[in-house]
């Protein structure tokens, strides 16, 4: 029996708290995942759909971007990536006849969670100016309300195009084509919002804003080190990575304010074994104050300068530029200042060097706990710097690790879904199509934001994603959004941004990874590129979810008919048709893509891309070669009375999509507004465990913006330290505070103060 979704909003300001957990994974790994399979889409649907996650004759997780191995297990998914899978090929359905029974200022009301619950959108719905509902609408009225707004604008430059990480490399490439077609480079994307700050760094570092490791490098590594990451839940098929390389001899260091169940012990599903006793994956746990990355890799580079025979000097000498300044910059790192930055102590950062100077071949994995932090891209170098020193980028079983977040959201930056595009990636996509691309620079997401506020931009159009529930400065955002004359959104699912429109919203629905997709030449495949740079077909097996959906390459394609009209010489009827012919231009447009429809007919588990430092120690960089960098060491500075929040995931949630009400690594259950304080610091703000209380950040403007009702619970994080869960928290963080460089929103460092609340 498949159950029906909840008729009204759970309670969610009552949790129940137990202690947290020290191992993930496991038989209750199992149990869940096959409750919510069961729940969303029956006993047979689940084992045909779950069976082919992962597969190379099936579909890609729309999950996490984390790559396969050639050789696959049967059941090649974790617990949330099967979550994912399940809300996608749920039989509950959002039909029209729900429109009709709920207004959008009811849909406003509604929690992320129910909202997500209610099924697959069947139809494509407008909701007309001054209207209180979505109506059904065909689609070619939708693209005719797409296109008259769009040929209204003053300039191509009043409209927006986002990108979320799950579209597949075809239908970011066709919509990257059509905004520079239409006239702009307006096309932020969720990298802005996570992995530009790696981006940035590597870019300069390097010369590749994207990881240079394999996933055979991490099972020879002798030291990996996990740093602002928690796999267990972002990640958890990395936990099976993690124990081969254990086996072989290699030793982990974890760096994280909060002790993370999957990094602890990991009871592998897919073994016996593991079932039954799991594998204890840390050797070290550097439990760092939140920020304090940059000056724990500043005073590692310094010992290593001053350990005899560590720094690979022909490396350095043959491969690099800048040392002497960096050198000097490391040097100058201070022990003291190093350990009130971090909250660690002496003997812990002597037994990491002591494990870093042991090892041969060095990974550094982190996520979005080193990149949404001002200092953010000065960290990330330093991490760079750390292992330039020996020679630990471009050696096999060594180099650096950026984990992303979400399936192909580094394939839609290959396919040029960049605010700022490189020139030459312009130069061959006008020679390939016969346009004229613009060459000013675009808007990030923060940037975009600013220009629906200000009214710069006047339309807006997501391919998938929850804009609104991802972005910070929540009341901004919404008002921003609000000022549009459109807001167009290609979903799957039903979210928060649904019912913050523009005077005009279109909801226009899609098939997802897990729905077959035929079009006029018949069975279609697409494409994705992992966080390892190797880029695999993803064929969903499923019948549609409705006879109505379209394919996101289909909508971008008709909708670029609808805009462009005649005057567009680009075959957009012919990509629709036939998604090969898409690849064949990718092929002549994208370096690393070269006879792309060939190589995926002959490698049917993919084929990685060309990566210059991972393969010969090559360094596209200005100056030809890895560049070591020396900027000050930089952290948060709290003041007396206040915390450092980070925001984070439940275990029931990915990015914005919230599966359940559960977190139960860290023992939350049936609630979401809760914030993990040490009871130390709980105790000097006189908050008792249970206690309620109001997160109130402050800002150097002198600006405060409150989350109110939040319960308290006395947790293990690093002193000084504080965490909660976004979306919610997402209203502390001012669309402004965002990283140096990057722009990427600072996150995970917020200073806040928590006041006495009455809310239970």
């Amino acid at each position: 029996m498949v159950s029906k979704p909840p008729a009204g909003d759970p309670v969610q300001d009552a949790p129940q708290v137990t202690p947290p957990q020290h191992a993930a994974a496991g038989l209750p790994a199992i149990g869940h995942t096959l409750r919510i399979a069961q729940e969303q889409m029956g006993l047979r649907r689940t084992a045909r759909t779950l069976l082919k996650v992962n597969q190379k004759d099936g579909f890609d997780c729309p999950g996490c971007a984390w790559p396969e191995g050639n050789k696959r297990h049967v059941a090649e998914f974790c617990e949330n990536g099967a979550k994912a899978v399940a809300e996608e090929a749920t039989l509950r359905r959002v039909t029209p006849e729900f429109f009709a029974a709920h207004p959008v200022a009811d849909l406003a009301t509604r929690s992320g969670y129910w909202l997500g619950q209610q099924g697959r959108i069947t139809q494509p719905m407008l909701l007309p100016e001054g209207g209180e509902r979505y109506e059904p609408v065909s689609w070619e009225r939708a693209f005719e309300v797409i296109a008259e707004e769009l040929r209204a604008l003053a300039s191509p430059d009043e409209a927006l195009f986002y990108t979320s990480g799950r579209t597949s490399n075809e239908a970011a490439f066709l919509l990257q084509l059509f905004a520079r077609e239409f006239g702009t480079n307006n096309l932020p994307d969720c990298s802005n919002m996570c992995h530009e700050s790696s981006g940035s760094a590597l870019t300069e570092t390097i010369g590749i804003g994207k990881g240079s490791v394999s996933l055979e490098d991490l099972h020879r590594a002798d030291l990996i080190i996990v740093a602002g990451q928690n796999p267990g839940t972002n990640h958890p098929r990395m936990l099976s990575a993690l124990e081969k390389a254990k086996a072989s001899g290699a030793r982990i260091i974890s760096v994280n304010p909060l002790p993370e169940a999957g990094l602890e012990r990991f009871k592998n599903p897919q073994t016996p074994q593991g079932m039954l006793k799991g594998a204890a994956l840390t050797d070290l746990f550097l439990q760092i104050r939140i920020g304090g990355d940059q000056a724990l890799f500043r005073l590692l580079n310094k010992l290593v300068l001053e350990t005899a025979g560590a720094v690979d000097e022909e490396f350095v000498r043959d491969h690099t530029h800048g040392y002497e300044e960096f050198a000097a910059a490391a040097k100058a790192a201070d022990w003291d200042e190093t350990l009130a930055a971090t909250g660690l102590s002496r003997s812990e950062i002597e037994r990491a060097l002591e494990m870093v100077l042991a090892s041969e071949r060095t990974i550094v994995c982190w996520a979005m706990g080193l990149t949404q932090h001002k200092h953010s891209v000065p960290t990330i170098r330093e991490v760079v710097n750390f292992l330039l020193l020996r020679g630990n980028i471009g050696r096999p079983g060594a180099g650096v690790c950026p984990v992303r977040g979400h399936s192909n959201v580094q394939g839609d930056r290959t396919m040029g879904i960049f605010e700022r595009p490189a020139p030459a990636f312009l130069d061959a996509l006008d020679k390939e199509f016969g346009i004229v691309s613009p060459r000013h620079h675009g808007f990030d997401v923060v940037r975009s934001i600013q220009a629906l506020r200000d009214g710069e931009a006047k339309v807006f159009f997501a391919m998938g994603g929850n804009f609104v529930g991802a972005t910070p400065d929540t009341e901004v955002t919404e008002a921003a959004m609000r000022n549009a004359r459109l807001t167009v959104h290609v979903s799957t699912k039903l979210n928060r941004s649904h019912a913050v429109t523009g005077r005009r919203a279109l909801i226009l629905p899609t098939l997802g990874r897990t729905d077959r997709d035929t079009q006029k030449s018949g069975r279609q495949f697409v494409t994705v590129e992992d966080s390892m740079s190797l880029v695999h077909a993803s064929r969903g097996n499923l019948p549609p979810a409705s006879p109505h959906l379209l394919s996101e390459p289909a909508i971008v394609a008709r909708m670029a008919r609808a805009v462009l009209g005649d005057g567009s010489a680009t075959p957009w009827e012919e990509f629709e048709a036939d998604y090969a012919r898409i690849r064949d231009r990718i092929a002549r447009v994208v370096p690393g893509f070269e006879d792309f429809n060939a190589r995926l007919a002959a490698s049917p588990g993919g084929f990685a891309l060309p990566h210059g430092p991972r393969d010969e120690r090559r360094f596209p960089t200005k100056t030809g070669k890895a560049n070591f960098t020396a900027a000050p060491v930089e952290y948060p500075r709290v003041p007396e009375g206040r915390l450092l929040l980070q925001t984070l995931r439940s275990h029931d949630q990915y990015n914005t999509t919230i599966y359940g009400l559960d977190d139960r690594y860290r023992g939350i259950r049936n609630g979401r507004r809760v914030v993990l304080v040490h009871p130390e610091d709980a105790a000097a703000s006189g908050l008792a465990d249970g206690a309620y209380a109001d997160l109130v950040s402050e800002w150097t403007d002198g600006t405060e913006r409150r989350a109110p009702g939040f319960r308290v619970v006395h947790y293990p994080t690093s002193r000084g330290c504080a965490a909660a869960y976004y979306p919610e928290t997402n209203v502390l963080v001012p669309l402004e505070s965002t990283a140096d460089v990057s722009n990427t929103p600072a996150s995970k460092s917020v200073i806040v103060r928590l006041e006495q609340s009455q809310s239970a």
